[in-house]
């Protein structure tokens, strides 16, 4: 009965996270445009954060709540999903083209980061130990860790502000939504709310099911929250394909992916600092080989084809039968 309880909870906090990152899109969009703020510059912020909010307020109340294993799994299992199952089923309708600027930078830029965030946990180099068990701490990302994450986000974000405002955008206001002050600031303060309270039913129920179960809450953060919180994604992802935009398909899911390592482990880990498991680091490592591969697929013909997307989906497979079983 009790599982049972805990999994409706989990999906109406799935529902109140991605309900209230619409709303808050919705919201802050209609905000900024008040201010006459470019729609570009909402876009690369507000709206493109947006759909990685449910992995930021996951992550937050995992740290505040001394849930680390939930916190970092979160977000490497929802960067896993992102390549392997977004990308994989939106390749299903057809070969997934990728801009050159995307391949000469922004999916090059995610692998580098990526190999930062390990190289912040190789901490148990320096004490002569050896590489300590799966479910033993092998380092400690530390608010000067966090702190250089959050730099090199906020470098990226300046540097893809630029770039943006340098392009001529057409038609680029018709998809803010027009609505009164009153109703903008109601928008942005449900939306908040639903996201904060979402977030932190999900960290407390997925905690109670993987005690349930007896499994680690790092399984139950690479597999069940990451899934659930990448739902956002996911949906954009696989729309946009469908009506031809492959642009935004993969600049939704590189980006997210970006933002998660940046600005969310940025966040957490300068707020309390997270000791991260070995079995995070290999997680890490598979996340860096999956992410060398995607480059390696788009690198030469410009695009992912429909049998490298089911060899995505393939590996997906793979890697959440090796985490369940590890």
């Amino acid at each position: 009965m009790l599982i049972f309880a805990n999994l409706i909870i989990l999906i109406i906090s799935f529902i109140a996270l991605i309900k209230g990152a619409d709303f808050f899109v919705a919201g802050s969009s209609a905000l900024a445009k008040k201010f006459h703020i470019p729609a570009v510059i909402i876009g690369l912020t507000i709206v493109s954060m947006g759909t990685s909010a449910p992995e930021l307020a996951v992550s937050l109340s995992a740290s505040l709540a001394g849930s680390n294993e939930i916190a970092i799994s979160n977000v490497l299992g929802s960067n896993l999903f992102n390549l392997l199952g977004v990308l994989g089923v939106c390749s299903l309708f057809g070969a997934v083209p990728v801009e050159k600027n995307m391949i000469d930078f922004d999916i090059p830029f995610s692998a580098i980061i990526t190999a930062i965030l390990g190289l912040f946990c190789l901490d148990f180099l320096f004490t002569g130990e050896g590489l300590p068990a799966l479910d033993a701490a092998c380092a400690t990302l530390s608010r000067v860790d966090a702190f250089c994450l959050c730099i090199l986000f906020a470098a990226f974000l300046r540097r893809t502000i630029r770039l943006a405002k340098q392009k001529t955008i057409v038609n680029e206001e018709e998809d803010i939504m027009v609505m009164p002050l009153s109703r903008t600031l109601l928008f942005m303060v449900a939306g908040l709310a639903a996201i904060i309270l979402g977030g932190h039913f999900t960290v407390e129920s997925a905690k109670e099911l993987a005690y349930a179960f007896g499994m680690s809450e790092t399984l139950v953060g690479l597999t069940i929250v990451a899934i659930g919180t990448s739902l956002p994604e996911l949906i954009t992802s696989v729309v946009a394909s469908r009506k031809g935009e492959s642009g935004i398909a993969v600049g939704n899911v590189v980006g997210s992916n970006i933002f998660n390592i940046l600005f969310i482990l940025g966040i957490s880990g300068f707020i309390a600092p997270m000791d991260v498991l070995t079995v995070s680091l290999v997680d890490i490592v598979i996340l860096l080989a999956v992410s060398l591969l995607f480059f390696l697929f788009v690198k030469n013909d410009g695009k992912l084809s429909r049998k490298e997307g089911i060899s995505f989906l393939v590996i997906y497979v793979a890697y959440t039968v090796f985490a369940a079983l590890r």
